[in-house]
């Protein structure tokens, strides 16, 4: 991604071996990296887990145990911590709940704090209204970590956030089309683009659409943008101040589309510590 400040590179993280292997009646899986995304109490002291990981995508398991004061689970399943997890599940009941049995810090990550923080809880609030369970994705396993990487390092918000965005439709099987229009032609970067989620940017006929950097915007809840903030965003190029800005505008619209309805609260959050 080309941006106005240096990168830093997201630590590395060892692809861990799958290892799947039946015993009984049970599927065991073992040292998979991954991040948790979210935790709920399940009983009196154990946890439901939801977490990304590399191998294996988005996983549910119970951390039996896991609220006692002595548990070695304690404490370890937080989330943006890289973690290495291993859990048993039923092999004859598919999309059962699996079992949590070993976590472990991995470490190399320094902690989000502020709005790195918030951020982040974007992100995981994206991936579990977007990502379906049970799927490898190991491309948005490492977009995630680049993203938490960045947002710690304190690199520019926004054009992190675009990139992650772009990322997770992709995975998702949203894949905005950026390199040509719903005509098939190919985009031009002097051109002017509606963006239709279902079919792709349609070419305007007349450019007197205003918005960001005096082009742009959004005419009937639809973005407008430049044909040059298309090509921009396949490339995860945010240095121009336009491109950043209207891909804000046609992420939010993208994304709303496939939400179908649903509510994004750490959006919500966020908008309202801007203007305050």
């Amino acid at each position: 991604m080309a941006t106005s400040e240096p990168e830093r590179a997201a630590p590395a993280v060892k692809a861990a071996p799958r290892r799947r292997s039946r015993a009984g009646a049970s599927l065991r899986f073992a040292d998979e990296s991954a991040f948790v995304l979210h935790s709920w109490p399940y009983k009196e002291t154990s946890l439901i887990i939801d977490a990304l990981t590399r191998n294996h995508g988005r996983v549910a398991l119970v951390a039996r145990g896991a609220k006692r004061p002595h548990s070695a689970l304690r404490g370890t399943l937080q989330s943006f911590a890289p973690l290495s997890l291993s859990w048993i599940r039923s092999a004859s009941k598919g999309g059962e709940l699996g079992t949590l049995t070993r976590a472990e810090w991995q470490g190399g990550l320094a902690p989000l704090r502020g709005e790195g923080l918030l951020c982040g809880f974007y992100l995981n609030e994206l991936i579990l209204k977007l990502l379906a369970r049970d799927d490898a994705h190991e491309a948005l396993f490492d977009a995630y970590l680049h993203a938490l990487a960045r947002l710690a390092a304190g690199l520019p918000v926004a054009a992190t956030l675009r990139c992650f965005e772009a990322a997770l439709l992709r995975e998702a099987g949203y894949g905005l089309q950026l390199a040509q229009g719903a005509d098939g032609l190919a985009i031009r970067p002097e051109g002017l683009y509606r963006y239709l989620p279902e079919h792709g940017a349609v070419a305007l006929r007349t450019a007197n659409a205003s918005g960001p950097g005096g082009q742009g915007g959004a005419q009937g809840g639809l973005a407008v943008v430049n044909g040059k903030t298309l090509l921009d965003i396949a490339a995860d190029d945010y240095s121009d101040p336009i491109t950043l800005a209207q891909g804000k505008l046609l992420m939010r619209q993208v994304l709303q589309h496939h939400l179908a309805g649903q509510t994004l609260f750490t959006r919500q959050m966020l908008l309202d510590l801007q203007n305050i």
